[in-house]
């Protein structure tokens, strides 16, 4: 077995500097569950949605968590925060080891536009390894929308994905069809934290290697603590999951081209009759004119 405990915190959190509630959440998790070696957060935790906090990494609120996670002694993706660089702004996840030393930042490739307007695309994908453990590999909110962002982790090797997000609105449960979908064609653990009061609507999840439901939260605060086997992912793709399913195995012997892949997105007749990305307006129906007669 490669077991590794894993705590998924669904805070009701506000705008503004979170900094102190999260520390604190952090550490009373540890105490209370000291098998927790890893704990996760939802997108935006530390400040919210206002580009107006964006912070530098490294800065001070990095450094807070950078304690935070030692004093916990716990690897700690503290969701995520705007981080101003330059003139560029990203939504960016720093990955924190026990020690308190930055191993990585990820930055979102995919913000959630025409809303989230703004803010830059990391051009990066991001997977870390946990000493005699596994892999991991790091998605915030929209990016899981694009098959190929977790296609590309699972193929660095990513055995879990780490997936912070921030949704308050009505297609939540759209979303966690994709995280079931991502993690059984992927045949990955799929660790879902969204935030919950002001922020987002919580219903945060874990999926297994089969897309199996582990856990499903409810809406409000919620600690989502468990234990993965890291061998049921590799037990998942040598045999399928239920000794069914080997998607990665065909897809890696089937020597097909993708033609998306191999002539880009944007050489599609059909994509690029889709018109302009922007904000959707008032759309109003024609209706005959008043007093019409025969």
């Amino acid at each position: 077995m490669r077991p590794f405990g894993i705590a998924g915190l669904q805070l009701q959190l506000a705008k503004g500097d979170n900094s102190e509630r999260i520390t604190a959440e952090v550490v009373a998790v540890k105490a209370r569950m000291p098998w927790v070696e890893m704990v996760v957060l939802g997108e935006l935790a530390l400040f919210g949605a206002s580009t107006a906090d964006a912070q530098p990494m490294p800065g001070d609120a990095e450094a807070k968590m950078c304690e935070a996670a030692r004093a916990a002694g716990v690897w700690l993706i503290p969701g995520t925060l705007f981080e101003q660089d330059g003139d560029r702004i990203y939504n960016t996840a720093p990955i924190i080891d026990p020690t308190g030393r930055v191993v990585d930042r990820y930055r979102k490739i995919y913000p959630f536009r025409p809303y989230e307007q703004g803010v830059s695309s990391g051009d990066r994908f991001v997977v870390f390894d946990v000493p005699d453990v596994g892999r991991f590999g790091l998605s915030i909110c929209y990016d899981m929308w694009f098959p190929e962002t977790i296609r590309t982790l699972a193929w660095m090797g990513a055995e879990v994905i780490l997936h912070p997000g921030m949704t308050n609105t009505i297609d939540r449960e759209t979303e966690l069809a994709i995280c079931r979908a991502s993690a059984a064609t992927n045949q990955v653990y799929f660790v879902d934290v969204n935030v919950a009061g002001p922020l987002g609507v919580g219903l945060s999840g874990v999926f297994g290697p089969g897309g199996e439901v582990i856990h499903q939260a409810g809406s409000g605060h919620e600690v989502m603590a468990f234990e993965l086997d890291l061998d049921q992912v590799t037990r998942v793709r040598e045999r399928g999951w239920q000794g069914l399913g080997q998607p990665l195995k065909s897809l890696r012997d089937t020597p097909i081209v993708f033609p998306p892949y191999a002539e880009g997105f944007s050489a599609s007749p059909a994509f690029a009759g889709l018109g302009s990305l922007e904000k959707p307006l008032v759309e109003r129906t024609e209706r005959p004119e008043p007093g019409g007669g025969v």
